[in-house]
C-alpha cells in the first residue's frame, strides 16, 4: 500500500451542509482500513486526509467519490507521498 495525501481546499461555492457527509464518506474509509489521518486546517480553509491505496489511479478512483468533491464544495488534490522519518 503507498499513502496518498489528499487537500481539500474550500472552493467558493462550499456549502457548510457537506461536512456530514464528508464525515460519513472519511468514517467509511477508515472502517475499511484505507484511511491513516484526516482533519480540518484551522483557518478554515479546508483540511487533509491521507488515503492508503496501491496505486494513485485508485485512490483517485475513491477520493473523487468524496461529497466535498461531488457537490462542488472542494477542490480536491492527490498527491502520493514518500514519508521519511
Amino acid at each position: 500500500m503507498r499513502k496518498y495525501l489528499v487537500l481539500a481546499l474550500r472552493a467558493p461555492a462550499y456549502d457548510p451542509a457537506v461536512g456530514e457527509p464528508h464525515r460519513q464518506f472519511l468514517d467509511g474509509l477508515r472502517a475499511q482500513g484505507m484511511l491513516q489521518e484526516a482533519g480540518p486546517f484551522t483557518d478554515g480553509t479546508g483540511g487533509a486526509y491521507i488515503v492508503l491505496a496501491d496505486s494513485r489511479a485508485a485512490a483517485e478512483a475513491v477520493v473523487f467519490t468524496d461529497p466535498l468533491h461531488t457537490s462542488g464544495s472542494s477542490e480536491l488534490t492527490v498527491y502520493e507521498w514518500e514519508i521519511t522519518g
